[in-house]
């Protein structure tokens, strides 16, 4: 029972800072606010770079076979 109202008085501790917030009174300057975006796109930049690459060395090994195997084919036509 303890636990209980210890982790609902932690929920709405933190929900209360979430919809509340205090301001920071901070300035962010031109190349702080550049170099956030410059992160925020190569953060993400890299994560779609890694899902493709994943995605896309299968279906090239793929594609590369399939022609392989075409060129095999041409080649045993072409000698009988």
């Amino acid at each position: 029972m303890r636990d209980r109202r210890l982790l609902w008085g932690a929920a709405l501790l933190l929900l209360t800072g979430v919809i509340a917030p205090a301001p920071a009174f901070a300035y962010v300057g031109p190349g702080l606010g550049a170099g956030a975006v410059a992160v925020t796109l190569g953060v993400l930049g890299s994560i779609v770079t890694g899902i493709l690459g994943v995605i896309y060395y299968p279906i090239k090994r793929m594609i590369k076979k399939l022609k392989k195997a075409r060129q095999l084919d041409r080649a045993s036509r072409n000698t009988e």
